[in-house]
């Protein structure tokens, strides 16, 4: 089996989906939050921005500590800068994956604040992880839409506002 040309796959089907999202991006929301314990609307697209980084990271490092990285999480606030930045960490990705080779996917990446480990997965373990955030994610940002009568995109199929496949 050839994961890593699923993975590829899998990150293409999911960038299109997102980048469908995001071309519909109420730059007006950017503080909107279902909830106090919410994420802000602006913050929660750049969160799905980065994890489209993710594979590139996991298969370049081992791990990834908090507390000794110079990581700062991104600020974007316009659909222009949410998709422009997609595209640059779909790229870099999916450069990754077709560099990696299979056996790259049995060793491990973790999480890590100063030291201590937080996660811990194999590298496929850990790029299906990041896949899942994407989609788990995503449909957050597809109910803060929908509270905010925003016409949701198709994911996995038609949307109640769109009906076509």
């Amino acid at each position: 089996m050839d994961t890593l040309a699923q993975f590829k796959d899998e990150l293409g089907a999911e960038y299109q989906t997102t980048k469908n999202f995001f071309e519909v991006y109420p730059e007006d929301k950017n503080d909107y939050k279902p909830h106090e314990k919410s994420m802000s609307m602006t913050h929660l697209a750049t969160h799905i921005v980065e994890v489209f980084g993710w594979a590139d990271t996991m298969l370049k490092t081992s791990d990834l500590d908090f507390a000794n990285t110079d990581y700062r999480p991104t600020k974007l606030s316009t659909k222009e800068d949410l998709l422009q930045k997609l595209d640059e960490n779909y790229k870099s990705s999916i450069a990754a994956i077709n560099n990696a080779k299979e056996d790259d996917l049995t060793s491990t990446w973790a999480l890590k604040n100063n030291g201590e480990e937080l996660a811990k997965w194999t590298k496929y373990g850990s790029i299906r992880h990041s896949l899942n955030q994407i989609t788990h994610h995503r449909a957050q940002l597809g109910v803060y839409y929908r509270l905010n009568d925003i016409p949701l995109p198709g994911s996995y199929g038609p949307s109640a506002d769109h009906q076509e496949f």
